[in-house]
């Protein structure tokens, strides 16, 4: 049988146990990297590289033309100077093509953590159907990987877990670890109700705060693109789009 299984946080990732069998990683980081990348791949990137800090991304951005290339992140929230802050509506300003070098407090170090499994895929709400539909058909086992908080659960990403349960699952036969079964049963428990969820999270009040209403509202989206984005080589590619009508 299938199994699915749902990490709470990204310090919980333990990349020794990903590396035995076949696993397939799914990271979400609902606010907000796993969402930009999406955006981003969507509106046109070359690729998303994701770094652990600044000064990694300065490196990567050293061997770069300054005309290919977008530097964006954040740390705790806060702008880093010379970055561009990584919420989507900024990076689709700016991103015309280019490569999108981002670092966050969470997301991005989750992916880096996350990288040896199988394969790596990039989800949120808006592509979180997709990229179910996708992994259904080849993953044995499926590790759902919530960024969260700091070193704290993430309200906005255990919904968003839950919700690309609920696509996984649909019509087939999945072993759940409790985790799963628990964020699943969050999700149902509130369904319809995304934008609220995400409001109501500690990240959620801290955009409504600074005025980044626009992005919240975006990233509260359920499958409104149907690109699968994948972690090839350390940097975040659409796999596959889906087909029109999936």
């Amino acid at each position: 049988m299938k199994k699915v299984h749902v990490i709470i946080r990204k310090e919980d990732i333990s990349e020794e146990k990903l590396r035995e069998g076949i696993k397939v990683a799914v990271v979400l980081d609902i606010l907000l990297a796993t969402t930009t990348i999406t955006s981003a791949l969507s509106e046109g990137a070359a690729e998303v590289i994701p770094v652990l800090d600044v000064t990694e991304g300065m490196n990567v951005a050293a061997g770069m033309k300054p005309e290919t290339f977008v530097l964006a992140g954040e740390i705790h929230g806060k702008p880093i100077e010379g970055c561009v802050y990584p919420i989507p509506s900024r990076i689709r300003e700016v991103i015309d093509g280019r490569k999108l070098i981002l670092t966050t407090t969470n997301g991005t170090v989750a992916l880096r953590k996350s990288a040896s499994a199988s394969k790596v895929y990039i989800s949120s709400l808006l592509n979180n159907r997709a990229v179910a539909e996708y992994v259904k058909g080849e993953a044995e086992t499926v590790i759902v990987v919530c960024s969260g908080n700091s070193g704290e659960l993430s309200l906005e990403d255990f919904y968003g877990a839950g919700h690309f349960i609920d696509c996984l699952t649909d019509h087939d036969q999945w072993e759940m670890t409790d985790s799963a079964k628990a964020a699943l049963h969050f999700y149902r428990s509130a369904s319809g109700s995304a934008f609220d969820i995400l409001s109501s999270s500690r990240v959620g009040r801290l955009f409504a705060r600074h005025g980044l209403a626009e992005d919240l509202e975006f990233a509260s989206q359920t499958d409104m693109e149907g690109i699968v984005p994948i972690l090839n080589n350390g940097r975040a590619v659409i796999h596959q789009t889906a087909l029109k009508g999936e």
